[in-house]
């Protein structure tokens, strides 16, 4: 998914009247937990670069998460206009819905990809 597909496809589920500058900071912090969080904590992530997505970013960029974990960005979008907007009660449900794919995703990466080794945990 790129950014601008994740910008069209919030704003065709939920009105908002955020400008996408703030959508593509929201997507960058989201972006740079996921690499900080999950992607660094495995063999491999260093391969992956992440020097975050503002204004001037290419909007055909691909978000980091491939489908089908994809729908996280959506939803965290989503949460993001209804804190902004102080709705509570959709907030709680619409970050509700991200974590259930934010943990898929996390579940999927950790299967799949060799932890980093930090050395013995128990010294005699």
């Amino acid at each position: 998914m790129t950014i601008q597909d994740a910008i069209d496809r919030t704003d065709s589920l939920k009105y908002n009247t955020y400008t996408n500058d703030e959508k593509i900071a929201w997507l960058s912090k989201l972006d740079a937990m996921v690499k900080q969080l999950i992607i660094d904590t495995h063999e491999g992530g260093e391969d992956i670069v992440f020097a975050g997505y503002d204004a001037s970013t290419d909007m055909g960029k691909e978000l980091i998460v491939p489908e089908p974990y994809d729908e996280m960005y959506i939803l965290w979008l989503q949460a993001k206009i209804d804190l902004a907007n102080c709705e509570y009660d959709k907030y709680n449900a619409s970050i509700t819905m991200f974590n259930t794919e934010y943990e898929a995703f996390e579940s999927y990466y950790n299967r799949n990809h060799m932890p980093l080794s930090h050395g013995s945990r128990f010294r005699f």
